[in-house]
């Protein structure tokens, strides 16, 4: 039996290059080609705060793993969208910092935390809303008899 793989093996400590972000027709797409999935917008929308170093960042989004959070940062960078500046220290020191084509991103950012926030409220009143449902909105139909 001949096994054989399609794609060359890659050198060691060496990763796959990404392919930067689509053509598309729709810009709705080319967008979430960029900034698509859980964990990329809650990053960028940290980065909009400055610099920040890989843990604090693991820190202010604890419901991702720090692999997870590697492999996005990764992303966003090879799109341009982040900065990874590494410092000749030891230990090392990494920053992760927005580019000027990430910053242009803060209205949609923002928007989604907008979106989000009034989301989130309509959850919660929902919630709190009696067994039997949301009473029946009446009638305002003027003429109708």
């Amino acid at each position: 039996m001949d096994v054989s793989v399609s794609e060359p093996a890659l050198a060691r400590g060496t990763r796959p290059r990404r392919e930067p972000a689509a053509r598309t027709g729709c810009g709705v797409e080319a967008t979430l080609s960029v900034i698509g999935g859980v964990w990329k917008p809650v990053l960028l929308f940290q980065l909009l705060r400055g610099k920040l170093r890989f843990n604090a960042l693991c820190r202010l989004t604890p419901r991702a793993t720090p692999r997870m959070i590697t492999l996005q940062l990764r992303e966003l960078e090879a799109d341009g969208v982040v900065r990874r500046t590494v410092y000749p220290e030891v230990p090392p020191k990494v920053e992760y910092e927005l580019t000027e084509l990430g910053q242009s991103l803060e209205p949609v950012l923002l928007a989604m935390r907008a979106w989000g926030q009034g989301f989130q409220a309509r959850m919660d009143a929902a919630e709190t809303e009696p067994r039997g449902g949301p009473a029946q909105p009446r009638s305002i139909c003027i003429g109708a008899g």
